[in-house]
């Protein structure tokens, strides 16, 4: 693969993404041009950016509308040139926001001229994102909202912060005071013409796939919206169980697409953790959902692991949600640990335990 070719996959960082290489190794053993992909749990759109490389068609589903958002940017095609001819339309507008949000947690979050032109953007995406300048601008600010100051030139527009997580108010107010950390006054045109020369920069093979806002658990999106398809592959990896943190560990970036400017607590829409059993279950209706749109002989390939606070058996939960649907299991190898990834960011000093993940290959019977 040419040198630059990948740089979109890490349009903005996710806690729950997995390697490209690991799609991309699966996907090496198709031949066939005309085969085609699914992803249930699409998270950032690694599996869709694999299949793009490929030049497969594939169709990723998520019920998150943050990585709904960067998939969608995964699958454009546009040019530096054409997302900062967009980013000058939407600065060039002089009259200051009137949603600006207030509070300690702002204030020491962003510089002000910083955060009047995040607004400025946000307001603009939050009326019009329908073309590909702007479903990439949307991205790269994303990716670019939080994360660690830099003593040269800013890669990112906030005070100190991880990259991954969004800091909760409370939490990072009494960092930055303790450690006496004022926002950086930031050139939001320069950060963007740096990423974007960086994420689409390269020729990309034409994008052949689509993403959909939805609950794999759901058959009538599978009814309505994929009724057509006939997937071979289904590459995913869907939460741990246990891991429910998705909407509060990125309430930031939520509320750049339009949500409120506070914690999101909320578990909407997400497979309920009440009980291996009963988490199991949620799995099997996703599983079965996929089978039904995908050909005899269909491949799945899962990776699946634990987190350190649910000690329940891994493999016993994915075996389990396999067990009365349409795939029979072949075999199951080692993936790793997650800390091979670098998943997890370090600026505020959080350290996690990484266990050892596992791939299970299944066969639609």
């Amino acid at each position: 693969m040419k040198p630059g070719l990948s740089n979109l996959n890490a349009i903005c960082p996710y806690f729950t993404m997995f390697p490209l290489s690991f799609p991309r190794r699966v996907l090496s053993r198709e031949q066939r041009t005309t085969a085609s992909v699914l992803d249930p749990f699409c998270g950032r759109g690694t599996t869709n950016m694999a299949a793009r490389l490929k030049g497969l068609t594939s169709v990723g589903i998520d019920s998150h509308p943050l990585v709904v958002a960067l998939t969608q940017a995964k699958l454009v095609s546009t040019t530096p040139e054409t997302i900062l001819r967009t980013l000058d339309g939407i600065l060039e507008n002089e009259d200051e926001p009137e949603d600006i949000p207030s509070g300690e947690f702002w204030s020491l979050a962003f510089e002000e001229s910083t955060l009047i032109a995040l607004i400025k953007v946000r307001n603009a995406l939050m009326n019009s994102c329908l073309t590909a300048s702007y479903i990439a601008l949307r991205a790269i600010m994303l990716g670019a909202l939080h994360g660690p100051v830099s003593k040269g030139s800013p890669s990112y527009f906030s005070n100190q912060c991880t990259r991954t997580y969004a800091p909760k108010p409370r939490y990072s107010v009494s960092f930055w005071l303790r450690h006496s950390l004022k926002p950086p006054k930031v050139d939001v045109r320069d950060v963007i013409a740096r990423r974007a020369s960086r994420f689409y920069g390269h020729s990309l093979p034409r994008p052949r796939s689509r993403v959909i806002l939805g609950d794999s658990r759901d058959p009538s999106l599978f009814n309505e919206r994929l009724n057509k398809e006939h997937f071979d592959w289904v590459i995913t990896s869907p939460p741990y169980y246990g891991l429910r943190t998705y909407r509060p560990d990125q309430w930031l970036r939520l509320w750049f697409l339009g949500g409120e400017a506070t914690v999101d607590y909320s578990q909407q829409q997400q497979i309920i953790h009440s009980s291996p059993d009963d988490f199991a279950y949620q799995l099997s209706q996703v599983w079965q959902n996929c089978a039904d749109v995908c050909n005899d002989g269909a491949r799945m390939i899962i990776r699946f692991g634990r987190i350190p606070d649910r000690n329940a058996n891994p493999i016993k939960i994915l075996r389990a949600s396999l067990s009365d649907t349409d795939w029979r299991v072949q075999t199951r190898c080692n993936a790793g640990s997650a800390a091979i990834g670098k998943r997890q960011a370090s600026h505020f000093g959080i350290r996690s335990e990484a266990f050892q993940e596992f791939d299970l290959w299944a066969v639609k019977a």
